[in-house]
């Protein structure tokens, strides 16, 4: 029997409920064929809300703590072993195409990383170097989200080749001369959008291992949505912001949270107390400087980068069945972690624990394996892409990966593989750490050095707006939830080897 390709979608920093098979405020359809074709898990986390902690978790089967890139502005250090590699020694081809994130935009000695400036946009660099990189025979990368001054890399090449010779037109100085006062509408031609450029040497890779009869793994990583919010036309106007649903935060459901909660939603806070590096701390700053309009007219565009990413989507599908390969590529699609468009009076990201942020899309698709328009509540994170993957693949799992394996679950011959999951941010070193458990029903979040922290309900309180972590009521619940955590921190320590004898 051939071997099964693996094909991993990835958007960037998108809400759980954009996708148009469950939302009708938003039109994804490309999505809503693989809702149709494979089985959609409704509870399905992240690692961590930030990029770089969650997209090594992805490659490594491991949890930020684990492989050590702790927050934004570290690295995955490239000692740490890789589901690549793992893919590589069997024979696959191993390729990622898009954004990887795993190195930060500045390095230094000890630390040197080439998605960081002058070599960021050393465009004869590119040219020849197109991998290995952690684990990824063939790379194509990008380093910005939208407009911003970080391009460069493959994709500024590809623009080129294009004869997108102006391309820093539509990009911020330093690099580009784009107005900083553009919003919403991206003045770039569709055709030299990123979005273009996954969809297309995504493709080209998969004709090239069809002739070639290699089995491959391909991670195709989009950027959109994540802000700023830009995207071209006629996507900026596809959605009317007087009809969508804005959320926004319910009076008082701050009052009973940590501090840092209720700091966002004051005009002017002072979160130096937060600040332990002098680096930025996302989402540590006042979130309401924005009108309602400006606001929805934000939401609308995110939605339109949605739904044009859905048409790059669209066509690596569309590859696939031309091509005769779609019975047999595991297709995964999912993102980073979530966003805030509103709820909870909160926007983009940070040290805020609600489903929006940690609570993922996830879609799998395996003709005649995985079950079709199936939805299930069964818990997966991150951290076990890897594991099932190459358990899938009829490939060992190394014992070092903390994920579970979850291809029974995803085959529809068992329930569930896991009753929890944890989702970590260490943003500060100490100033900013917190981990949560969460499970079929209740949520706890707890934070180093403090005595605050949350528990909800999700059953009762789906929304998350009442806070039950200084309830003398829930005692009792805070305490075994208290050990549910402690439990699943020790449960998921690492063993890069099996017992093998008796002493």
């Amino acid at each position: 029997m051939a071997k099964p390709n693996i094909l991993l979608i990835t958007s960037d920093q998108q809400h759980w409920n954009t996708i148009g098979a469950f939302n009708k405020d938003i039109h994804t359809p490309s999505l809503d064929r693989l809702a149709r074709e494979g089985t959609t898990f409704t509870r399905a986390y992240c690692p961590n809300p930030t990029c770089t902690p969650s997209r090594a978790s992805i490659i490594t089967g491991m949890y930020p703590s684990q492989h050590g890139a702790w927050t934004l502005g570290t690295k995955l250090l490239e000692d740490r072993h890789t589901v690549g590699e793992d893919f590589a020694a069997n024979g696959y081809r191993t390729a990622l195409i898009g954004k990887a994130h795993f190195q930060p935009l500045r390095d230094t000695d000890a630390y040197p990383s080439v998605e960081a400036y002058p070599i960021l946009q050393d465009l004869a660099f590119w040219k020849q170097f197109n991998g290995p990189f952690y684990g990824f025979d063939h790379v194509e990368l990008a380093r910005n989200h939208t407009n911003e001054a970080h391009v460069g890399q493959h994709y500024a090449l590809w623009m080129e080749e294009k004869g997108c010779l102006n391309w820093r037109d539509y990009f911020l100085p330093p690099t580009g001369t784009m107005d900083k006062q553009i919003e919403h509408k991206w003045p770039i031609p569709e055709q030299y959008h990123y979005n273009t450029w996954i969809a297309e040497r995504s493709n080209a890779l998969l004709e090239q291992y069809k002739a070639n009869e290699e089995p491959f793994f391909l991670w195709s990583s989009f950027f959109d949505p994540h802000p700023d919010y830009l995207v071209p036309e006629p996507w900026d106007t596809m959605y009317d912001p007087d009809r969508l649903t804005i959320p926004k935060a319910v009076p008082g459901e701050h009052d009973r949270n940590p501090p840092h909660f209720r700091m966002t939603q004051e005009e002017d806070p002072d979160f130096g107390a937060w600040r332990e590096t002098g680096f930025g701390i996302h989402g540590y700053h006042s979130h309401v400087q924005r009108s309602p309009e400006e606001r929805k007219r934000q939401v609308a565009t995110y939605y339109g980068m949605v739904s044009c990413m859905d048409q790059a989507i669209g066509r690596i599908l569309d590859k696939l069945d031309e091509l005769g390969m779609a019975d047999n590529t595991i297709v995964v699609f999912t993102t980073d972690h979530g966003h805030f468009f509103g709820q909870h009076g909160l926007q983009h990201k940070g040290g805020f624990h609600y489903e929006d942020l940690i609570r993922l899309p996830f879609i799998v698709r395996y003709p005649s394996r995985v079950p079709a328009g199936r939805v299930s509540p069964a818990i997966q994170s991150l951290v076990d892409l890897a594991p099932t993957f190459l358990s899938l693949a009829g490939l060992p799992v190394p014992s070092a990966m903390t994920g579970v394996n979850q291809s029974g679950v995803w085959l529809g011959e068992r329930e569930a593989a896991r009753d929890h999951a944890i989702c970590e941010f260490r943003h500060e070193p100490t100033t900013i750490h917190q981990k949560t458990y969460v499970d079929d029903r209740y949520k706890i979040t707890v934070y180093y050095n403090q005595t605050y922290g949350e528990i909800f309900d999700l059953a009762e309180d789906p929304d998350e707006v009442r806070n039950l972590w200084d309830d003398p009521n829930q005692a009792a619940l805070k305490t075994e939830l208290l050990l549910k955590y402690a439990w699943a921190e020790l449960g998921k320590e690492s063993m890069p080897m099996p017992r093998i004898w008796h002493a």
